[in-house]
């Protein structure tokens, strides 16, 4: 598919500070950009990165998925963004070499198999396993949470940092992931309880809008990918310390901030 003109500036700055690790302004984008140009922008720089840098799609975090964090932003829906091979983390980061990142606590879910429009809830829970996770939001713009347009958080791939993977399990049922509770505490010290009910309900819910947005521009959650689902809490400030989330009946995972 050929780039609309427009774009490619605001996809040549977004991917130059991805490249270079320089934070942008807001107005590199402008901020009522539509939600198809800012899709594409988010493609073309998630195609750069993959041709110019390998570092390349294996997957996608939801974003706004509760009321609260869609009024934040203006929104009556979700989004999404890409994940890349360097989205990865191994448990640790380095504080420094972020730009202004978050935390959320978010169950993380992998696909064993393709998954299409034609799956339903049970399907999913059946073709997917299920993690522990966190994910560190991190934007190209500056002073951006929560100051940027639906549009501008598109473009920047849902404003996609990291994210840290824990054991995965499987055999969990759909009434088990609608009422999970998670803690999260910073060095022993509790500073976020939430409930899956805040991820549309159900984490599930996620899943199943993202195949079907994915499905309007041809595409489709591929076996292998990982799946962000959406946050249990509003998010948090990433400070440096050790962080541990305890979601019930699934498990635990832990990042260490330095």
């Amino acid at each position: 598919m050929e780039t609309n003109t427009k774009l490619s500036t605001p996809i040549e700055i977004l991917y130059n500070a991805y490249d270079l690790k320089q934070p942008i302004s807001k107005e590199s984008v402008p901020k009522n950009i539509s939600k198809t140009d800012a899709y594409e922008i988010q493609r073309k720089v998630t195609d750069k990165k993959a041709k110019l840098n390998k570092d390349k799609l294996i997957g996608y975090k939801i974003s706004l998925t509760s009321e609260e964090t869609q009024e934040l932003f203006h929104s009556t829906t979700p989004l999404y963004g890409a994940l890349t091979q360097t989205s990865l983390s191994n448990g640790t980061i380095k504080l420094e070499s972020m730009l202004s990142p978050l935390l959320e606590a978010e169950l993380m879910f992998i696909a064993n198999e393709d998954l299409s429009t034609q799956d339903n809830a049970e399907s999913i829970l059946q073709k997917m396993r299920i993690a522990p996770g966190l994910e560190i939001p991190d934007s190209r713009f500056t002073d951006w949470f929560p100051n940027l347009s639906f549009g501008q958080v598109i473009a920047d791939s849902a404003v996609a940092g990291s994210v840290v993977i824990g054991e995965f399990v499987q055999g969990l049922s759909f009434e088990q992931l609608g009422n999970i509770h998670g803690t999260l505490q910073l060095d022993d010290e509790i500073i976020a309880e939430g409930s899956s009910t805040e991820v549309l309900g159900n984490p599930v819910h996620a899943i199943e809008w993202l195949i079907e947005e994915l499905a309007k521009t041809g595409q489709a959650i591929r076996k292998g990918m990982v799946i962000s689902s959406g946050t249990f809490i509003l998010p948090k400030v990433l400070k440096e310390g050790t962080y541990h989330v305890h979601y019930e009946n699934v498990g635990e995972v832990s990042l260490q901030v330095v």
